[in-house]
């Protein structure tokens, strides 16, 4: 599935709306050039489940566990895998992806250490050029797509993801 994300208020926005569907055992690989929206969407997600600690860019930190406001909801493991070298190092990190909601950044080539099914969403935004000005508030092109055994289990955000546009 594509769509286009006009704004980083609307990313944001998306995140909330896909993050309403999210349970615990999720796996959610976030992929794309640096600004291109990643955290932005992360954000949104965030506030969506009223976690205790905004999201941020993880970039110091590999894994950051981010507890919800109430007991009802999983918490969410927000991982920066650009350092990770290996399936290995990613499985090293030892996360508890089926009680938590994982969002990676970062982790496409390693996501089968953390789940055996997971939903990669890809964030492109205009590269610069005279006529774009990638600090500028460009629109994005979202594609998400579910990979692995249990890639059934992700139709609820591509259901989502569908009502958002």
């Amino acid at each position: 599935m594509k769509l286009e994300i006009p704004t980083s208020e609307a990313m944001e926005r998306f995140g909330e709306s896909l993050a309403l569907v999210a349970k615990a055992g999720d796996v959610i690989v976030l992929t794309g050039e640096l600004g291109a929206g990643k955290t932005t969407f992360a954000r949104g997600f965030g506030r969506a489940l009223q976690l205790t600690t905004p999201m941020s860019s993880p970039t110091f930190v590999v894994a950051r566990t981010h507890q919800p406001s109430t007991a009802v909801e999983p918490p969410v493991v927000h991982i920066d895998a650009y350092r990770i070298g290996s399936l290995a190092e990613m499985a090293d990190l030892d996360v508890d992806s089926d009680s938590s909601i994982i969002l990676a950044e970062w982790a496409a080539p390693y996501a089968s250490a953390l789940s055996d099914s997971w939903l990669e969403i890809v964030v492109e935004r205009p590269v610069a050029t005279e006529l774009v000005d990638v600090d500028s508030d460009e629109p994005r092109q979202v594609s998400l797509s579910a990979h692995g055994a249990n890639a059934k289990n992700y139709d609820r955000f591509l259901a989502a993801a569908g009502h958002f546009s």
